[in-house]
């Protein structure tokens, strides 16, 4: 597709997927870059390591995803500096809303998932839009699989509703082997129907113990 020459942004594919735990954080995302039908490269990370036990994953446009990596780890310098301690996830899902927010006008072309554990060592997922508003789930998928993901995810996890009253724990009742497994179902499964997600699945696991890594290989067609 002929892009106008005076449009910024492009949409570089990609699926990301996180779900909280009692006491763990899956957070994964494809490794395929592409634009149209045209694959950048095979081996490319969405994931970013923001902090101990934070995390971000996400897909869309990477120039400004790389740009926003940089802001976000430049304020969180800082505050390390002056608070001399790193940032909580709460903290830095805070943080990442008043970034995204502060360019509204001109935004970052990204879809955001963080994840990681709050205070309490349970998992916690936050999703956002584009612009910054953001909210704590069970389970979140960005991206262009997102939406042959998230009806999969609503059918296995039945995250209650925000809407109860009163309100109900967001965490699933997964065990973290369970969660690990479904997210490798859910990506083999989009993989098959969607064009921009594919290669490989890199998923990271936190827990109280830290953070591993683990890939899974995808159809690369």
């Amino acid at each position: 597709m002929a892009l106008s020459r005076n449009w910024m942004y492009e949409n570089n594919g990609g699926t990301c997927v996180a779900i909280a735990g009692s006491d763990y954080c899956v957070i994964a995302a494809d490794t395929r870059l592409s634009v149209g039908y045209s694959i950048y490269t095979r081996d490319y990370s969405k994931i970013c390591k923001l902090a101990d036990k934070c995390v971000m994953a996400s897909s869309g446009f990477q120039g400004d995803l790389k740009a926003l990596q940089k802001n976000l780890a430049a304020k969180h310098l800082i505050y390390q500096h002056q608070h001399s301690k790193q940032m909580s996830c709460p903290a830095m899902a805070q943080l990442l809303s008043n970034t995204l927010y502060y360019k509204r006008f001109f935004p970052y072309y990204t879809f955001n998932i963080l994840g990681g554990l709050d205070s309490d060592g349970k998992g916690c997922v936050y999703t956002y839009d584009a612009v910054g508003s953001y909210e704590r789930v069970g389970y979140s998928a960005q991206g262009s699989g997102a939406g042959l993901i998230i009806p999969v995810l609503d059918n296995q996890l039945k995250s209650p509703s925000p809407l109860l009253l009163p309100a109900k724990d967001a965490v699933t009742p997964l065990s973290e082997v369970e969660a690990v497994d479904l997210v490798k179902d859910v990506f083999a499964s989009a993989t098959e129907r969607d064009i921009y997600t594919g290669d490989k699945v890199e998923i990271v696991v936190i827990n109280a113990s830290g953070i591993r890594q683990e890939l899974m290989e995808l159809r690369k067609d």
